[in-house]
């Protein structure tokens, strides 16, 4: 729905603009808050998820679009989208994704931070050896990590000690399905005219954006069933491996160069809906065939 009144209104766009980071850090507290409170982790399962998310993230997925991207791409301000598109961490939406599609809560919510803490070394480094200077500020990213990730902790933390959880949990499914609603709305309407007007030219585009989510995708599931990884750990390593933060990296295109530059990002978006629509479709149909 998101994606078909996105493209045929653009009207509300801008003003749902300034809804999206407060609809991101809303999706990450109710997502945290399914955590169970009585949850430990140890330190050595705190490095290992988070030198996990750093590898999928970039060692993985980062040098994957890049390398295609590179093969693919002729514009300069689209490769230089594709970069940024490549530096930046995991989407925040990796935690909650994880929850609705059965992942490893702890995998995935530590795998996201230590990719969000390894960011602030690789992607301005990404940046400056592709870009030829240090677009992505480190503290720009550790912002970001505190208001998108500790703070949403923090206050899961506090609704569930309060007992506020608990009126809350009926109304969480709903509430982060609006949220991602309005998100994924912005992001596909304030980039309208460039689905609308000129499709052919997204192809190549299309093209690196499927790769880098179903066939991805596809081949971490192959690697990981031939690892015997379990089914929950795998869920988690997929979202880490094949999800970016697209809202960061369209608006860095934005801040440092021009529409054209956050194209990868706006046609990624719209990918990721698919990707997770697909994955969730899966889900309930290997859910209705165990129930037979």
């Amino acid at each position: 729905m998101a994606l078909i009144l996105g493209l045929l209104w653009d009207g509300a766009a801008r003003w749902s603009e300034q809804l999206m980071f407060p609809a991101l850090a809303l999706i990450m507290t109710l997502s945290v808050m399914g955590i169970q409170r009585d949850t430990r982790f140890s330190m050595r399962v705190l490095l290992s998820h988070g030198i996990t998310g750093i590898v999928m993230s970039y060692a993985v997925h980062g040098l994957f679009l890049l390398g295609l991207s590179y093969v693919l791409i002729d514009s300069q301000a689209l490769w230089s989208g594709f970069v940024l598109l490549a530096a930046v961490p995991p989407a925040v939406a990796v935690i909650p994704f994880s929850v609705i599609l059965n992942g490893n809560n702890a995998a995935s919510l530590m795998g996201t931070i230590g990719a969000y803490l390894g960011g602030l070394i690789l992607a301005p480094f990404i940046a400056l050896i592709f870009l030829g200077t240090n677009f992505i500020s480190p503290v720009k990213v550790l912002t970001i990590t505190a208001e998108l990730i500790i703070m949403p902790i923090i206050i899961a933390r506090l609704l569930t000690w309060s007992g506020l959880s608990r009126i809350i949990n009926p109304f969480r499914g709903n509430i982060t399905n609006w949220s991602f609603f309005l998100i994924t709305y912005t992001i596909v309407g304030l980039n309208q005219k460039v689905f609308v007007t000129q499709p052919l030219s997204l192809l190549p585009i299309a093209l690196i954006a499927f790769s880098g989510t179903f066939l991805m995708g596809w081949l971490i599931e192959i690697i990981a069933q031939k690892l015997h990884m379990e089914k929950d750990v795998t869920v988690s390593i997929v979202l880490l491996g094949t999800l970016k933060n697209y809202g960061l990296s369209g608006g860095l295109a934005l801040l440092f160069f021009d529409q054209r530059a956050a194209i990868p990002s706006t046609v990624s978006v719209v990918f990721m809906v698919l990707y997770i629509i697909w994955l969730e479709y899966r889900k309930r149909k290997a859910e209705k065939s165990k129930n037979r």
